[in-house]
């Protein structure tokens, strides 16, 4: 079995608004620094202990730190809809592993969230490590299983690119007009324009 170890580097006091914070969406990296099999082991058992709808744990990961698998797998991703003039990140950028989810339709063939739940518990792990990634849910599904020989009762569902990150990613207020696009500045910098509280709250009537 994996004798998994907590992979931490931040500060044992960071609160989990402030790691949640941090966990921005980083789609450039130091490719050539390695995120090891024990680090993607490490990040799937946290996935392996989140909640699972009806407990059914019907989701299977496969595991990518090397550079022939990586290579196989970045051609089928599609990076950043709203960076029309930035096809992805370049040579030397490029994601150092990949987490792909998948769920065994043996088990079922409805997953929920089940996803969604294990790539944020496995994304604030990493951040935590120091790491950072993105969630992709653009790929191109048919050459992605015929580049890894994926079986078909496994549907694919996410690709988590990891790696340390390269930029800086802030957040910032979504302005008066309300465009939520992200941008990127002169100086490289991303921005991730968010909603306030205030616009996320919806007061109802309850009759008492």
């Amino acid at each position: 079995g994996c004798k998994c170890r907590s992979l931490r580097k931040w500060p044992a006091d960071m609160t989990i608004e402030e790691l949640i914070i941090k966990n921005r969406t980083c789609r450039r990296f130091y490719e050539n620094h390695p995120v090891t099999k024990e680090t993607l082991l490490s990040l799937v058992n946290l996935a392996r202990l989140s909640a699972s709808a009806a407990n059914r744990q019907p989701l299977r990961y496969i595991l990518s730190w090397e550079k022939a698998r990586n290579d196989k797998i970045f051609p089928c991703l599609a990076w950043a809809a709203y960076l029309t003039d930035w096809t992805g990140p370049a040579e030397g950028e490029r994601p150092a592993a990949y987490i792909i989810i998948t769920g065994d339709t043996t088990i079922t063939d409805n997953f929920w969230c089940d996803h969604g739940i294990v790539s944020q518990s496995m994304m604030l792990g990493a951040r935590e490590a120091g790491l950072a990634g993105c969630m992709i849910g653009a790929f191109n599904e048919k050459k992605l299983r015929e580049a890894l020989n994926i079986p078909e009762h496994l549907k694919i569902m996410l690709v988590l690119a990891l790696g340390k990150p390269r930029e800086k990613v802030v957040i910032d207020v979504v302005g008066p007009d309300g465009d939520i696009r992200y941008w990127r500045d002169a100086h490289g910098v991303h921005h991730v324009p968010k909603r306030s509280l205030d616009d996320v709250l919806v007061e109802v009537l309850v009759d008492v």
